[in-house]
């Protein structure tokens, strides 16, 4: 790569600096809350599929069991999540958001909002929307889950007790 192409940026590169820098700056947000943005995303997931089992939850996140279990038996410490009986299969917990939990996801979102906002300040609102398809285009051809980030995959490789969780 020569100079001009280093100034000019490769797209390649923009989205892994940009990615990271992003990831960074939610992480310290998200810290004020006392939660990762692992915690995060299991809350928000949880809300729009109330009662998943933990089964059904660590196949959509791609991890395996057992580093989930740390990060819920966390939560529900903190009283943001609650095992209940599955009425359907008694092997099974569904996972409920408590009313705590879905007052911290409604703060959540709150930062979430100000991230985006501080992180695209210097787009309009006709190129965020561009920018959205453009990359929701390169997400899908990758073959990426919706609404899934692909971090957790990195937490299938972790050892519970390295998790870091407030």
């Amino acid at each position: 790569m020569d100079r001009k192409e280093m100034e000019n940026g490769q797209p390649a590169f923009l989205l892994a600096q940009l990615g990271a820098h992003a990831a960074n700056q939610f992480t310290e947000r998200l810290a004020v809350l006392q939660l990762t943005p692992a915690d995060a995303g299991i809350l928000r997931l949880l809300r729009v599929a109330a009662a998943i089992s933990q089964q059904e939850l660590s196949e959509k996140l791609r991890i395996h069991p057992s580093r989930l279990v740390a990060i819920l038996d966390n939560l529900e410490r903190r009283q943001l999540v609650e095992r209940k009986p599955n009425p359907n299969d008694r092997r099974l917990y569904s996972l409920h958001l408590t009313r705590a939990g879905g007052e911290i996801l409604e703060r959540i979102g709150k930062v979430a909002r100000e991230h985006q906002d501080a992180l695209l300040s210097a787009l309009g609102a006709g190129d965020r929307k561009k920018l959205t398809e453009l990359l929701q285009q390169v997400a899908d051809q990758q073959k990426l889950t919706r609404g899934v980030h692909p971090g957790y995959q990195r937490l299938a490789k972790t050892k519970p007790s390295d998790l870091k969780h407030s």
